[in-house]
């Protein structure tokens, strides 16, 4: 839409554009502190205050993990299809804030948590029924509000400009703005958590939560709103159904017999690609699926020649991102498995700073956000120096898996020497005791998976929002809070598999053996690697025009 910036509300005021930024920002922050302060922390106060097992509070904060990324495809395709981005990040941000208030309850009430144990002890007692239905609400409204923002308030803040450039500058400062409000709740909030009061933390993050909230509302009436043009996912349905009944009938040569027209306007004539032929039935037209008017009669068993191929950019593109979730379920683990070693391990920076267990992950964050910087500034255009052309996608993607792997295996030698370390002082039956080396050791693992992530995550951005069709433009960046999401249900899954058939993961882990956890991802990472080899030599670029930067922009 041109002009979009310019846009004139109907009492006079502009609406949309640079103006809009402040409001949006704020927004993002605000609601990033307020999740990123509990969830960071979350597994330390299920340990410390629920008296969970350890590896029982990891398994919680996976599943908590994986439904605030997966709650973004489905507040992305609401946003789209019924109610815009506005009202859905809204609303989600209002649900954030009630389950986030009703977490710092359980923090301040004594009724909804049980009696406080020491770590490690076999007396704990477990919370009751009524406790853990507290619980869990808060956490559901919590990961679903968060959910709900996150990638839609990055669609409403593109859609406030029609240039790319802007757009693109928009994104740099979203990704800024949630790695840097991610490091502060991360470090100050859990701090406050560990060392004054989980009321006061959790407080802390409700009320930067309605300070997000009020950013956004404040800002209504500079916002630019697009309309909602309903699902592209039903016309992805609509394919599959046409194609389902038609499917004795037999695929033409020639254009004429496909159909080309959608919402009134004439495609580009042209005949369906070759690949996954048996979805060109979908476009064919049968006697009555067509009007005299020209228009579909039926849209049930037809669709036009577009639609058809953009479900075959899904399908082609398909084992490319399956092979990204198990790229990311390693990461989840890591992530639960490191705070868990944290926890049993020396935390001191001198002799009156600790470490919150929590805060550890940060690392990870810090990395990846001065590796982003690094590579877009320095690495990428050494690159295209040196070969003539731009690293593509999925080399960047390549690259990020090469560096999980090592990381994996990184960790795998870290808690070899832990354990050893453990096993010379005799802490195996000793329940939360300390082993007397630096949590530091960990460093290593954090920097070098943030590192990968700094490669294969705006990788994936970019080849999902390039290759995806336009009608799914807003919800291909969706797609990486979906991998996120099922990653860390699959990390849950395997986790509780690798905890019911061996030994390896106790409650206490000075007596288990977290290097062959470790070990077995580090399998699992090479394995997937060769899968994603393959995937990715077989690809071919769909949406990038022959010559750019050296790069084939052949179509199957």
């Amino acid at each position: 839409m041109e002009g979009r910036e310019a846009q004139i509300s109907s009492s006079g005021s502009k609406r949309g554009g640079w103006i809009t930024f402040p409001f949006i920002t704020g927004a993002v922050a605000g609601l990033a502190l307020g999740s990123g302060g509990w969830t960071a922390n979350l597994i330390v106060y299920l340990i410390q205050v629920f008296n969970l097992k350890s590896i029982d509070a990891a398994q919680i904060s996976n599943i908590t993990n994986g439904c605030s990324n997966l709650f973004p495809v489905i507040g992305a395709t609401v946003a789209d299809s019924f109610f815009g981005s506005f009202f859905v990040a809204a609303i989600s941000a209002s649900i954030s804030m009630l389950g986030i208030i009703l977490l710092t309850l359980t923090a301040t009430l004594d009724p909804l948590t049980p009696q406080p144990c020491d770590n490690g002890s076999s007396l704990c007692i477990p919370p009751s029924k009524l406790q853990y239905v507290v619980l869990y609400t808060s956490l559901a409204l919590s990961c679903i509000g968060s959910g709900g923002t996150r990638f839609t308030m990055a669609t409403m803040g593109a859609n406030q400009f029609n240039n790319p450039k802007d757009q693109g500058i928009f994104f740099n400062w979203f990704f800024f703005t949630i790695y840097i409000s991610n490091a502060v709740s991360n470090t100050a909030i859990v701090y406050i958590e560990d060392n004054v009061s989980w009321r006061l933390g959790f407080g802390l993050c409700a009320i930067t939560n309605f300070i997000g909230l009020a950013f956004l509302l404040l800002g209504n009436c500079f916002y630019l709103h697009d309309k909602p043009k309903g699902s592209p996912f039903t016309c992805l349905v609509r394919v599959i159904v046409a194609t389902i009944q038609k499917w004795k009938v037999q695929p033409s040569s020639k254009i004429e017999d496909y159909y080309h027209k959608h919402d009134g306007i004439t495609e580009i004539a042209a005949t369906p690609k070759k690949s996954f032929r048996f979805l060109n039935r979908a476009a064919l037209i049968t006697e009555g699926d067509v009007g005299l008017d020209g228009l579909i009669a039926k849209p049930w068993r037809i669709c036009t020649v577009q639609q058809v191929e953009d479900l075959k950019t899904l399908f082609r593109i398909f084992p490319l991102w399956s092979s990204s979730i198990f790229l990311g379920t390693p990461i989840g683990v890591q992530a639960s498995l490191t705070i868990l070693q944290a926890l049993t391990m020396d935390r001191h920076l001198g002799p009156h700073f600790e470490i919150p267990a929590g805060s550890i992950l940060v690392l990870c964050l810090i990395t990846t956000a001065i590796f982003v910087t690094i590579i877009d500034r320095f690495l990428c255009p050494m690159w295209q120096k040196l070969t003539h052309r731009s690293p593509t996608p999925l080399q960047q993607i390549g690259l990020g898996h090469v560096l999980n792997i090592l990381s994996m295996a990184i960790s795998a030698l870290v808690e070899s020497k832990r354990l050893k370390i453990a096993q010379a002082h005799h802490l195996q039956g000793q329940p939360g005791s300390i082993v007397p080396m630096l949590a530091l050791w960990l460093i290593p693992q954090l920097v070098v998976v943030g590192i990968g992530e700094a490669f294969h995550f705006p990788g994936q951005v970019a080849l999902y929002y390039q290759e995806f069709p336009m009608s799914l433009k807003s919800t291909s960046t969706a797609m990486i809070a979906m991998l996120i999401g099922i990653s860390f249900y699959l990390s849950t899954a395997l986790i509780d598999l690798v905890q019911r058939i061996t030994g390896w993961l106790p409650n206490n882990i000075n007596n288990g053996r977290l290097d062959n956890m470790y070990w077995l991802l580090v399998v699992g990472g090479v394995l997937n690697f060769g899968y994603y080899l393959v995937c990715a030599s077989l690809y071919k670029y769909q949406n990038v025009e022959k010559g750019e930067d050296g790069n084939s922009g052949t179509n199957k």
